[in-house]
């Protein structure tokens, strides 16, 4: 059984405490690997390890991080197939989607940041009080804390701003998924990447994650995962005065005007509601349709959902994998019954699928209001609700009811609509007549239950250091 160890100080090591997690195959739920089990000792090595790199790193030249972040590209692009099947056996997800996109992603990630490290500018201000310009230093030792669901897309998007604006990380994948995390510190040292640099500590959140937030060298800590973990670890990140951004939950909105080209779209509604098996914190879980052309686009979308190819992760017709985990397994058909018990009409789905695996049919439900906790509370999994509006103020106002404020789509031929209600919509992100369509240079998150600051071009990188203004009297 292959083991899956820390990187710290660029070697590979077995976790102090000498335990190990299963690691399962979501398609089987067999254990076929077995990852460290880390605590505070490891913790404690890998930010050592990340303290003593952190002079030399932080005063290279720009442009060495550059090159260092876009070698590590290079070789993870050559490697993307061996990723790409990782990804998919960990994660239980598509192989076409892991190949096609999420790999591909992770090689951007980093040449982007990469190229951010050479473009980040500071400021200058002149004419009202001398002259006056902003630093911009590196804070040292960093953490980042990934989730399942994009394990290397999400990994990459933290770490690579972390480096490139001149810290040391210590980084915490998700125990559930830590393939291909733990395959990169591995290329990273194959290609000589500075030592202590990037540390990869494997283990469960309370025990490594709570032992990195509440470490004194600890500057800042990226989280990505659930609101319920975000608000632990802001809540012990306060009295520390410690910088925090957190990538929370979303329960997000696709509103369907009657105006839209709904039917040429028709794919990428499916697909933002059950890619990935619904596993994406973007996708649109709450499908709001105007109510003169409800029945038929419900009918549609049940008729898709029904036509989608659910298998084997590594068939490269599968459209639908298995759901991540057993714990996520039982939640899921924890939220399916209890739709069932708030009166949801299911439609399609509704179900596990008599299959080894932690398999779930995609599901479609109507007839639930606004309030209940199917339409409020985060499900990710492959469910969505159906709720008919009358008018742009009910849609609205459905939209924004909730705690949760991540994304939206609006879905219409009317521009001014569409400028209207993303000025009003209560999320971080609004599509217009698309979903997942990514910039890298635009901001990142969301509001409310969602979390707190933004990821993504500068403001990863404003996040990632601290401005020291210098005022200079010209008189």
């Amino acid at each position: 059984m292959h083991r899956f160890r820390h990187w710290i100080d660029g070697q590979a090591r077995d976790a102090a405490g000498g335990r190990w997690l299963d690691v399962h195959d979501p398609a089987n739920a067999q254990a076929y690997a077995q990852v460290a089990a880390g605590d505070a000792a490891d913790v404690e090595l890998a930010v050592a390890a990340a303290q003593a790199a952190f002079p030399a790193w932080s005063a290279l030249p720009h442009s060495e991080r550059a090159r260092w972040l876009e070698a590590l590209a290079s070789a993870l692009e050559t490697r993307l197939e061996d990723f790409a099947q990782a990804e998919s056996r960990d994660a239980g997800k598509p192989i076409r989607l892991a190949r096609e996109a999420e790999i591909p992603r992770a090689v951007s990630n980093l040449r982007f940041f990469a190229h951010a490290a050479t473009q980040f500018a500071s400021e200058s201000h002149h004419g009202q009080a001398g002259l006056n310009y902003t630093l911009r230093a590196p804070l040292g030792v960093v953490a980042t804390i990934s989730p399942w669901n994009l394990p290397l897309y999400l990994f990459t998007w933290k770490i690579a701003p972390a480096l490139a604006a001149g810290n040391t990380v210590v980084a915490k994948p998700s125990e559930v998924t830590p393939a291909t995390a733990s395959m990169l510190g591995e290329l990273a040292a194959e290609i000589g990447f500075p030592h202590g640099v990037l540390n990869i500590v494997h283990g469960l959140g309370p025990e490594v994650g709570e032992s990195l937030v509440r470490h004194p060298a600890v500057r800042a800590i990226s989280f990505t995962g659930s609101t319920a973990v975000g608000q632990r670890i802001a809540g012990i990140a306060a009295p520390l005065l410690r910088k925090v951004s957190l990538e929370l939950g979303g329960k997000n909105p696709t509103l369907v005007f009657a105006d839209s080209d709904w039917r040429a779209h028709l794919d990428t509604l499916v697909r933002s509601a059950f890619q990935n098996s619904g596993q994406i914190c973007l996708c649109g879980s709450r499908v709001l349709i105007e109510r003169s052309i409800y029945d038929e686009v419900r009918d549609a979308l049940v008729e898709r959902a029904q036509a989608l190819k659910i298998g084997e992760p590594a068939d490269e017709s599968t459209a639908l994998g298995p759901l991540v985990s057993q714990a996520h397994y039982d939640k899921v058909l924890a939220a399916l019954k209890r739709a069932r018990g708030e009166g949801g009409r299911v439609l399609c789905g509704g179900h596990a699928l008599d299959r080894p695996g932690w398999y779930v049919a995609p599901t479609v439900i109507e007839g639930l209001g606004p309030d209940c906790a199917s339409n409020r509370e985060e499900i990710f999994g492959p469910v969505v609700t159906l709720q008919a509006f009358d008018d742009d103020a009910q849609a609205l106002a459905l939209a924004n009811a909730g705690d949760y404020g991540l994304s939206a789509s609006v879905w219409t031929r009317d521009l001014a609509r569409a400028h209207r209600l993303a000025a009003q919509l209560r999320v971080g992100m609004v599509w217009v007549n698309t979903w997942l369509q990514r910039d890298l240079r635009t901001p990142f998150g969301g509001v409310g239950a969602s979390g707190l600051g933004r990821e993504g071009g500068a403001e990863a990188m404003r996040f990632f250091t601290d401005a020291k203004n210098v005022g200079l009297h010209l008189g």
